[in-house]
């Protein structure tokens, strides 16, 4: 495998692994006191790309019902759907890349043989 397919393949990893973050915090919007996390996209290894998870701690807000305060999520539903369908295109993106990159071989093997 190619390294540019390599560096696709981990990309789209990173990118389901991503999804699965924002899907938390989009189930967890209505859950008092939930604290979203976000997805931290880092170099990885031969190029790759990895996915680390971190909680954001800024505070939801208080909402007081029959005389009692509590605090809700701190996720915000139009900010979590955007960045989901970014993450869509991105992933879309790198499927075209590695289909590409294959494509590419098989026309490079098609010539040499």
């Amino acid at each position: 495998m190619s390294n540019v397919a390599n560096i696709a393949l981990t990309a789209l990893n990173a990118f389901d692994k991503k999804a699965s973050i924002i899907s938390n915090n989009i189930v967890n919007a209505n859950t008092d006191g939930f604290k979203k996390s976000l997805a931290v996209a880092e170099e990885g290894q031969n190029s790759g790309v990895n996915v680390s998870s971190e909680q954001v701690n800024t505070p939801g807000d208080i909402v007081t019902i029959e005389g009692v305060g509590r605090e809700t999520s701190n996720v915000n539903l139009e900010e979590e759907l955007v960045t989901l369908m970014i993450n869509k295109n991105n992933y879309d993106a790198n499927i075209k890349t590695a289909r590409a990159s294959d494509e590419m071989q098989k026309t490079f093997l098609d010539i040499v043989a």
